[in-house]
């Protein structure tokens, strides 16, 4: 019997040396795996999340970490706003009264009031494949699919998705994909 106490007879020292390594290694990890979490974007510290769920709902997507908070929300609250010939505001808007309203809030940007001005003079020509959220998405809806006959533009927000003031619906989300848009498409834009 004492030998089998004297072979597991607790020895203080070499318990606190071997914690204190697991301790340290511990710490280190802890440190590590802080550091590959920071994130080099700051999280919209002004957002209420409760709102941002509710745009989420409306706009019918997920709207996760890395998106555009800020452009997410504006744009749900235009969502049903009626379509009227040169408006620009909450009781009636156009294609480009809408992307120029959303700029001026969202990006504190003003662009120009026709949509083919807005592609011609505002934006840099961007890919279909390589959209980004808040970029411009211009349409020819009658005529050649050319720049000159930019007649409808929409803003892009995520997942082939994208937010216009169409003129039967009023401002609506559609996705780019359906065969009406994918045959009216001209090209999309980055603002400058």
């Amino acid at each position: 019997m004492k030998r089998l106490r004297k072979k597991h007879k607790y020895n203080s020292n070499a318990l606190f040396l071997r914690w204190k390594g697991w301790g340290a290694l511990s710490c280190l990890t802890l440190v590590l795996f802080l550091s590959s979490c920071h994130s080099s974007r700051p999280l919209y510290r002004d957002v209420d999340m409760r709102e941002l769920a509710r745009a989420g709902l409306a706009l019918g997507f997920d709207i996760e970490e890395y998106d555009n908070w800020k452009l997410m929300i504006e744009s749900s609250k235009w969502l049903g706003v009626p379509y009227k010939y040169a408006g620009n505001t909450k009781s009636g808007v156009d294609c480009s009264g809408f992307t120029s309203a959303i700029y001026k809030t969202v990006y504190n940007k003003q662009l120009h009031r026709r949509s083919v001005d807005q592609y011609t003079q505002d934006c840099r020509h961007a890919n279909r494949t390589a959209l980004s959220s808040g970029d411009l998405v211009f349409f020819a809806t009658s005529g050649s699919k050319t720049t000159e006959n930019i007649n409808h533009v929409g803003i892009y927000l995520k997942n082939n998705k994208f937010i216009h003031a169409s003129s039967s619906r009023g401002v609506v989300v559609d996705d780019l994909s359906s065969k009406y848009f994918v045959q009216n498409w001209v090209a999309g834009g980055k603002v400058k």
